[in-house]
């Protein structure tokens, strides 16, 4: 395995951030990490990164111990987070050069993965622009490129997409499905549920636990309530005919429909279409559609107490 982890618990004084987190990531897996605001997410990250020691339970990433063993994690991973990493004032080739200092990455094998880096970013004929000056997409491969000069067996990205436009996430992401190809082991925590999609398997964090944990299908599985897609004229003004109703978990505006999310289908459509046509409005169909992912995560956290509030 490339991550074990077993009880693994983080306390600050009374409060206790991530708690009796267990799980394992295979070698060569994408592995999603998700949660809401405040969920362990970054607390559990930076115990496998060697940034910080847990208070108890234990955690292995490529063999090397998360409690007494952070420093040699530290160069042994890749690592890459929103903020990329980059140093702005200087060219492309430098920021390179500096990623392979910092990793001893010397002579041919720099030769060879500095050649890789611009290719892969797109940056080969722009080896001597300032790094600040490039576009935000330039800039994230630019920096997944020095986050994996070494070739790092596992590496840890910490919502790298956020700000970056839907082509240039795919564009990564495409990217990500080849390290994983060529056996590394990806672990990315996430807030784009259509990233999560991309994912071999996830796991979903809440209030500092573990709270789901398997394939995308299985997650999907997994919901106990059930989606309804519902067609009428005037959604805005048909939503809000369903404030209150019984039955009903959610509901939202999708496109010009309606996406419902209730505890029993049969019951609960003859409740949203008596309710739509006693406001004078018209219901064109009811069906049951497949559940989301964000479906999913957001009947999971809501089973689990809720996100918390900051």
């Amino acid at each position: 395995m490339a991550v074990e982890v077993d009880g693994l618990t983080r306390r600050y004084g009374a409060f206790t951030a991530v708690d009796a987190v267990t799980f394992t990531v295979k070698r060569g897996e994408v592995f999603g990490f998700l949660g809401p605001n405040g969920a362990g997410k970054t607390t559990t990250i930076k115990m496998l990164t060697g940034l910080v020691r847990p208070s108890s339970g234990t955690g292995h990433v490529t063999g090397l111990d998360v409690s007494t063993e952070g420093e040699a994690i530290k160069h042994a991973i890749g690592y890459m987070s929103q903020l990329f990493s980059l140093y702005h004032d200087l060219t492309v080739s430098e920021n390179i050069e500096f990623a392979a200092g910092l990793r001893e990455v010397t002579g041919e094998r720099f030769q060879r993965r500095r050649e890789w880096a611009l290719t892969m970013s797109g940056l080969t004929e722009h080896v001597n622009r300032s790094t600040g000056e490039l576009p935000l997409g330039w800039k994230q491969r630019l920096a997944l490129g020095c986050a994996v000069l070494h070739e790092p067996p596992v590496l840890f990205l910490d919502e790298p997409t956020s700000g970056v436009d839907p082509l240039a996430r795919r564009a990564f992401w495409e990217v990500i499905r080849q390290l994983s190809a060529a056996g590394t082991t990806v672990f990315v925590s996430t807030h784009y549920m259509e990233e999560a999609e991309y994912c071999d398997r996830l796991a979903l964090m809440n209030r500092g636990k573990l709270i789901a944990l398997g394939t995308p299908g299985e997650m999907r599985a997994t919901m106990q309530e059930t989606v309804l897609r519902v067609e009428t004229e005037n959604a805005p003004r048909a939503i809000g005919t369903l404030a209150g109703a019984e039955g009903i978990v959610d509901a939202s505006l999708f496109g010009r429909a309606l996406r419902v999310v209730v505890k029993e289908a049969d019951q609960t459509a003859k409740v949203i279409r008596e309710r739509i046509e006693a406001a004078g409005l018209r219901v064109r169909s009811i069906e049951i559609v497949p559940a989301s992912l964000e479906d999913v995560f957001v009947s999971r956290v809501r089973h689990a107490g809720g996100a918390m509030i900051s």
